[in-house]
């Protein structure tokens, strides 16, 4: 049996809504690309119809097919918010140490990354070193950029 990933509910919800756009509106639009580029004859040189059956292609041979897998591995895990240490779920605040300035992570699946908005892989470097913590404790991590000190302000 495949191993289980990790999921909050909100990627999760993500992931099913993906999946059926990608089924219900994406997969239809493209095959009707193909066939209107199909329809204008030779296809030898229709770069609109080599286009349209790479990008079905790509659709049937890889997106489909991942996030079925993920879907059929995917098990949700809440955030316990009773829990003393910090573990898969947990919206943590820590304070960088050097900066001296807060910062949030949200701890998800590798599935789940969004950098930008804070959500942060619980096997990352920093999402390692904060699992488990609690509250007041502080974790050195080595990043591409050095090593980074925080203290655990909060989590939820």
């Amino acid at each position: 049996m495949e191993k289980k990933i990790p999921f909050t509910q909100e990627a999760y919800d993500q992931l099913v809504k993906d999946l059926n756009n990608l089924k219900n509106v994406e997969r239809p639009r493209v095959l009707q690309e193909l066939i209107d580029a199909r329809a204008q004859g030779d296809l030898s040189e229709n770069a609109e119809y080599h286009a349209a059956k790479e990008r079905l292609a790509a659709i049937d041979n890889v997106e489909l097919p991942k996030l079925q897998d993920q879907l059929a591995r995917a098990e949700v895990v809440a955030f316990d918010a009773t829990s003393d240490t910090i573990k898969f779920g947990a919206t943590v605040t820590v304070k960088n140490i050097k900066t001296k300035r807060d910062v949030v992570y949200q701890l998800v699946s590798p599935e789940s990354v969004d950098a930008l908005n804070g959500k942060i892989s619980f096997k990352s470097p920093i999402g390692a070193a904060l699992m488990g913590k609690k509250r007041g404790d502080t974790v050195e991590v080595t990043t591409p950029k050095g090593v980074n000190k925080f203290e655990i302000i909060d989590f939820k």
